[in-house]
């Protein structure tokens, strides 16, 4: 494993570009940005693998589409996408399509190192999907009916009031039990409960 690894800023904002490429170079990281999807899609199969940080709103193709031709071109890098406020529908999907995770602007530093560290763990450990979805079905099975039912509704990228709404409760309820089921899940952030729901195969129906 070489000792610095390479990350791939995709971001149309200069601003981000340089400011994340800063932070991380001073992190120990290689990095390479790219001021839009196609550009890095052109060179993709050239460039040394590593981390992939994609913006969701760009112009000419956005993040999510961006991801489905790396998918289709069978490129495996990790992908962490980069959202700006009232993005999550738009997260959810990218995580349901393989995405490592996602981190709101303006991130923290220290929540955008962890999801790196997480997207070069995916990376290395090609063998252990089996054994997480088994370990996130088994976490799940703890969970009562109804904190399922809404851990559903958060894996479709429902917000909680059409939640509440589905299941005939009121969004309180459903904060409830959505702090409940992060409880049951020794999970912190929204993100990391989608991990566990997309690896036990929840969130399939609407696809």
């Amino acid at each position: 494993m070489p000792e610095r690894r390479m990350i791939h800023i995709v971001d149309d904002e200069d601003a981000i570009r340089r400011s994340a490429s800063f932070m991380l170079k001073t992190s120990g990281f290689d990095v390479q940005t790219w001021a839009s999807g196609v550009l890095f899609l052109k060179e993709v199969r050239s460039v040394e693998p590593g981390c992939i940080l994609l913006d969701v709103r760009m112009p000419e193709m956005d993040g999510l589409e961006v991801q489905q031709a790396l998918s289709a071109s069978g490129i495996a890098m990790p992908v962490i996408v980069l959202t700006g406020h009232g993005d999550i529908s738009i997260a959810v999907r990218a995580m349901k399509a393989g995405a490592v995770d996602f981190i709101e602007k303006p991130f923290e530093k220290a929540k955008l190192l962890d999801a790196i560290e997480a997207g070069f763990a995916q990376l290395d450990d090609k063998a252990g999907r089996a054994t997480r979805a088994h370990d996130a079905s088994t976490a799940i099975a703890a969970l009562t009916d109804r904190e399922r039912d809404v851990l559903e509704g958060l894996a479709q990228g429902l917000p909680n009031k059409t939640i509440a709404y589905d299941l005939g409760i009121s969004p309180r309820t459903v904060d409830v039990h959505r702090a409940n089921l992060m409880t049951k899940l020794n999970v912190r952030t929204l993100s990391d409960a989608l991990r566990l729901a997309f690896a036990a195969g929840l969130g399939g129906s609407d696809e």
